[in-house]
């Protein structure tokens, strides 16, 4: 709407009214106290009208299954994999998108999510997928460079990459084989693994990662995991959705299916899955 045609509505809403929603000041608009206690009472309606408009428009296709999946398990494991779907379910049509944060099922069209996290988070279904278990990872230069790493104590020689606000995660690796995090020579922070594990691939520093989501790397040459060292991050990764919600025959296709990938993935690498 243009400016005038938004001036003539809020006319029409005063006079339907009789009261003066708004007080006009140099070009400026405020709100009057009798504005401000309407917008708290009609803004609820609003936002009931718009999650309402939200699910009619997605329950059109009931084929169809938006998916928000963290970052790194969307690249590394399931993007892979996801021919596999459309090969057993050929009618159905995942739309993914990529985030590390959390959704308001309640007002969002999203109807999935993969989580990182401890679980138990409030109003959703958790299905847990694979508990993380991480190692640490760095380019081969490392095992045969100037200053090579030949013990796992060796590592506080050489730069350490942490996520930003998982600092813990080195600290609690360390703690283990008996070195503390203070003996570090340097450290890097990265917002997420996927940068995290690509400056190791660069060489820049010693990264901790889940081996299984970095098993390509590892393969290719690109990394080693140069101890065999396994440290139990207490996260892991979940699929969830609103609670008590109805599911679509997509939605139920897609949590049957990855249900059933990470049990056979988990029973090829080791490890062990049970539902939340």
């Amino acid at each position: 709407m243009t400016p005038s045609a938004v001036s003539h509505q809020l006319k029409s809403l005063e006079e339907f009214l009789g009261l003066k929603l708004f007080r006009r000041e140099k070009r400026q608009v405020y709100l009057t106290g009798a504005g401000e206690r309407y917008l708290g009472s009609v803004q609820l309606a609003l936002d009931e009208v718009e999650s309402a408009t939200r699910r009619l428009m997605t329950a059109t296709n009931t084929s169809a299954v938006n998916i928000s999946v963290a970052p790194f398990f969307l690249t590394r494991w399931l993007v892979p994999r996801i021919t596999r779907f459309q090969e057993r379910f050929p009618d159905v049509e995942l739309r993914f998108s990529s985030t590390m944060g959390y959704i308001d099922f309640e007002h969002s069209d999203t109807d999935m999510a993969v989580y990182y996290g401890h679980g138990n988070w409030e109003g959703v279904e958790e299905h847990l997928l694979r508990n993380i278990v991480q190692t640490p990872v760095c380019a081969p230069s490392f095992l045969d460079g100037d200053d090579p790493i030949q013990t796992p104590k060796d590592m506080v020689r050489h730069t350490l990459i942490y996520i930003t606000g998982r600092r813990h995660e080195w600290n609690r690796a360390l703690r283990e084989i008996g070195v503390s995090l203070s003996d570090a020579t340097r450290t890097m922070s990265f917002s997420s693994t996927s940068l995290a594990v690509s400056a190791a691939i660069e060489g820049i520093g010693i990264a901790l990662a889940d081996r299984v989501l970095v098993q390509r790397e590892i393969e290719s040459g690109k990394l080693v995991a140069p101890f065999d060292l396994a440290f139990d991050t207490q996260n892991a990764f979940y699929l969830v959705y609103k609670q008590n919600r109805a599911l679509t025959y997509g939605m139920r296709a897609f949590r049957d299916w990855i249900m059933e990938e990470m049990q056979q993935d988990l029973a090829e690498h080791g490890g062990a899955v049970n539902e939340a």
